[in-house]
């Protein structure tokens, strides 16, 4: 297994949006990668985008073992959305509140199971599943706060430069 590198923003991969994934054939080693490159950096989630991969995949962890996921979309959401704070192995040390539903429903081919799955989420499962999906259509926590907070983020970030 081999630690891969992540990207940080503003690298333009981040705001891709994925190509589906059409074979699921040979995708062992870097699920491996990316698992462990998540379980180094300390995250609960990590995208194939942020490891410049353009591929609709992810890796989550919240405690429960690695889960991998191709090509997911939420089919439901509840209208109840629930304020929580987020980080993002691609935005070091900026952590935000970011509203998402509180439960989905989401489609995805598991490699874990080698077939299709619906999956039932809510609480933390959700938001991991939501965050890592918006990586997959090119989107950041940062695209998801007012105007004022994300110019606060991005001067954070450049004083770090």
């Amino acid at each position: 297994m081999a630690l891969l590198e992540i990207k940080k923003y503003p690298d333009p991969i981040l705001n891709k949006k994925c190509r589906k994934l059409e074979d699921f054939n040979k995708l062992e080693k870097l699920f491996q990668d990316m698992t462990e490159t998540m379980y180094h950096n300390e995250g609960v989630g990590l995208a194939a985008t942020q490891v410049g991969i353009d591929k609709r995949i992810f890796v989550i962890d919240i405690g429960e073992g690695p889960l991998y996921l191709a090509n997911p979309r939420i089919i439901k959401k509840s209208n109840q959305q629930v304020s929580n704070e987020e980080g993002c192995l691609s935005l070091p040390g900026i952590n935000l509140n970011i509203k998402r539903a509180k439960w989905i429903e989401l489609e995805a081919y598991s490699l874990n199971e080698n077939q299709p799955v619906k999956i039932k989420a809510d609480d933390l499962l959700a938001r991991v599943f939501q965050h890592e999906i918006d990586h997959l259509n090119g989107i950041l926590i940062i695209d998801r706060v007012s105007f004022w907070q994300k110019l606060r983020v991005l001067i954070k970030l450049k004083r770090r430069e």
